[in-house]
């Protein structure tokens, strides 16, 4: 909501863009920092990724800028394992076999204290966009998990934007489209004509059977 996250999230995009790409270039090059050998190349990946991103943010953040931030969810599916990195209230769900599942639990005053055994104080829809963490803050640890995927799995990347509109059965009934590219047209109409007026932003992933 602050100034300038039209500007954030496209630094983020451009970061992981940029990262990738140099990994395309020389799988061996030199990492930002140190890779930890406890996790997947995935989500090494992915936490330099988003490393790299939060340092972007931070000198950027002045004059007019100074307040901008993003949220970002991010997957990568390598040979052995997927894993995904998050950041605030962007969520990653996986449809599997007809059910669907959000992966990912969003870094926000909500969940944090439903996490510590207490419910939200009045009407929680008034707390829903209170996030706890988001890259360009001092608070943008990214929470990494390791995924297995299966073949016929179906992931969605989207924005609150998105989901809040819209609710798990429209996800799942929208994401059973012929393709990825015709899930995502749906959910991203479906989210427009439900009023949606946040960031509207959706990706959509199968896995090959």
């Amino acid at each position: 909501g602050q100034e300038g996250g039209e500007v954030a999230s496209q630094c983020v995009v451009d970061t992981f863009a940029g990262f990738s790409d140099r990994l395309d270039r020389d799988r061996d090059g030199t990492w930002p920092d140190a890779v930890d050998p406890a996790r997947s190349r995935e989500e090494n990946y992915l936490a330099a990724c988003t490393a790299l991103a939060q340092r972007t943010l931070r000198v950027r953040r002045v004059g007019k800028l100074k307040e901008m931030a993003s949220t970002v969810v991010a997957l990568a599916v390598g040979e052995r394992w997927a894993a995904v990195a998050h950041v605030g209230d962007s969520r990653l769900y996986r449809l599997r076999e007809g059910r669907l599942e959000s992966l990912t639990r969003d870094h926000s005053l909500i969940e944090e204290l439903r996490a510590a055994g207490r419910e939200p104080p009045g009407n929680p829809a008034n707390l829903r966009h209170l996030i706890t963490r988001a890259l360009g803050t001092e608070n943008a640890e990214p929470t990494l998990q390791r995924l297995e995927t299966q073949p016929g799995d179906i992931f969605l990347l989207c924005s609150d934007g998105l989901y809040e509109p819209l609710g798990p059965e429209v996800l799942k009934e929208q994401l059973r489209a012929s393709s990825a590219q015709a899930a995502c047209d749906a959910l991203v109409s479906a989210a427009y004509e439900a009023g949606g007026r946040d960031n509207i932003t959706a990706v959509v992933l199968r896995v090959a059977v």
